[in-house]
C-alpha cells in the first residue's frame, strides 16, 4: 500500500510540475497578428489615397504582362471575382494597358492627365538620351587621347605610318597592316619590325583598365599555304601570336582575347587594288566600357575619327585644336562684318605605296 501511495504521489507531483509551465499569455500572439494586419490595411489605404499616375500605369502594365496576354484574369478592362457565378456583378478594373498592346497605360485618364503622363515619359527619355550622348562624347575623347599616346610612341620609333586608327561602337581600333612588316606572307611568326610596332603599342595598353581584343584578318586571295590549310587558321594564329606578345609585355592575359576572321571582315572593298595589302592585317581593339546604348553613339561622337585615319600625335592634336579655335574666332569675326572666312582643306591618306603585287595572305 505504501509503495502504491508513493507512486500516486509522484504522478501527482509530475502533473503539478507540468501545470507550472502553462503559457497564460498565448492570446498575445493572435493580438499581434491582428495589429499587423491592421497596420498593413492602413498602409494600403494610405498608398491608395495619393496615386502617381505614371507609376500606377507602369505597375498595372507590368502585372498584366506577367499574367500573359491570354490570361482570363486580366482580359480587357474587366475581371471576374473568384467564385463568382455567371450572373454575378462584374468588377471593372483599369490595368492601364491591355497586355502586349504596347499602349502607354493612360486608359481611364482624362486628356490633361494623358498629356501630363506623355510629357513625363518624353522628358525622362530625353534626359536618358542626353546622358548617354554626354558619356559617348567623353568616351570618344578618351579613346582619342589613347590614340595620341600610342601615336607618340610609334612616331618616336618612326613606325607611325604602319598603323591606322578607327573609333567604332566597340572602342578604339588600332589597325596594324602586315605588309611583310609584321608577318611574313602566309606566316604567323612576328618579324623584328612587327615586334617593334607591338612594343610601342603595349606600354599604353598595359596602363588601361579596358579589355583588349585582337582580331586577325587575311585578304580575299584564299591562297593555300604550307603551314595553314585556310585563312581561318592563319588569321587566328596571327591574332594568337599578337596576344602572346602582349602577355609577355605587361598586359594581363585575363584582359586579352584573340579572334580569327579570315577574309570575312575586309577593311577595304575586295575590288579595290589596295585590299590585297590593307585587308591583310591585325586589329587591336581597346574595348569600351560603356553600355550598349551608349556605345552605339560612339561613332557619331567620334566624328571624322570614326573613319580610318592616320595616327595623330599629342603635339599634332594640340596644334589642330588651336587652329580650329582660331578658325572659329575668325568665322565669328567675319560673321559680324559680313565677310566670308576662308575654308581649310582636309588631307587624305595616300595608300598607293601600300599596293603590292603580292599574292599571299
Amino acid at each position: 500500500m505504501s509503495s502504491g501511495g508513493g507512486g500516486a504521489k509522484r504522478k501527482k507531483k509530475g502533473h503539478e510540475e507540468h501545470e507550472e509551465h502553462v503559457n497564460h499569455e498565448r492570446w498575445l500572439v493572435s493580438y499581434a497578428d491582428m495589429l499587423t494586419l491592421l497596420f498593413v490595411l492602413f498602409v494600403v489605404l494610405f498608398s491608395m489615397s495619393d496615386i502617381n499616375q505614371k507609376k500606377f500605369a507602369q505597375l498595372a502594365q507590368g502585372l498584366s504582362a506577367s499574367f500573359g496576354s491570354k490570361s482570363a484574369a486580366f482580359t480587357g478592362n474587366y475581371a471576374p471575382l473568384d467564385g463568382a457565378s455567371n450572373n454575378a456583378q462584374i468588377v471593372q478594373i483599369d490595368p492601364g494597358a491591355n497586355p502586349g498592346d504596347g499602349s502607354s497605360g493612360t486608359e481611364g485618364l482624362n486628356q490633361k492627365q494623358k498629356e501630363a503622363v506623355e510629357r513625363a515619359i518624353q522628358a525622362e527619355d530625353r534626359k536618358k538620351a542626353s546622358a548617354n550622348a554626354d558619356k559617348a562624347v567623353k568616351e570618344a575623347e578618351n579613346m582619342k587621347a589613347i590614340e595620341n599616346k600610342i601615336s607618340d610612341a610609334l612616331a618616336a620609333a618612326k613606325l607611325l605610318n604602319n598603323v591606322k586608327f578607327t573609333i567604332d561602337q566597340r572602342g578604339l581600333v588600332i589597325t596594324v597592316v602586315t605588309n611583310e612588316v609584321v608577318f611574313a606572307g602566309d606566316r604567323a611568326d612576328l618579324r623584328p619590325t612587327g615586334e617593334k610596332i607591338l612594343g610601342a603599342i603595349a606600354p599604353t595598353l598595359a596602363k588601361l583598365p579596358n579589355n583588349i581584343e585582337v582580331d586577325g584578318n587575311t585578304n580575299q586571295l584564299k591562297a593555300k599555304t604550307k603551314y595553314y590549310p585556310s585563312g581561318w587558321e592563319l588569321s587566328a594564329a596571327r591574332a594568337s601570336t599578337t596576344v602572346r606578345y602582349f602577355t609577355g609585355h605587361g598586359i594581363p592575359k585575363k584582359r586579352l582575347s584573340a579572334v580569327g576572321f579570315s577574309d570575312t571582315k575586309p577593311l577595304i572593298d575586295p575590288k579595290d587594288p589596295r585590299s590585297i595589302t590593307m585587308n591583310r592585317r591585325v586589329d587591336v581593339v581597346v574595348l569600351t566600357m560603356l553600355t550598349a546604348d551608349q556605345a552605339a553613339l560612339l561613332p557619331a561622337a567620334a566624328g571624322s575619327d570614326a573613319k580610318l585615319h592616320a595616327g595623330q600625335t599629342t603635339a599634332e592634336a594640340k596644334a589642330a585644336a588651336e587652329a580650329a579655335a582660331k578658325k572659329v574666332e575668325a568665322d565669328n569675326a567675319s560673321a559680324g562684318t559680313g565677310t566670308t572666312g576662308s575654308t581649310g582643306t582636309t588631307g587624305t591618306t595616300d595608300h598607293s605605296t601600300l599596293i603590292t603585287a603580292d599574292t599571299r595572305n
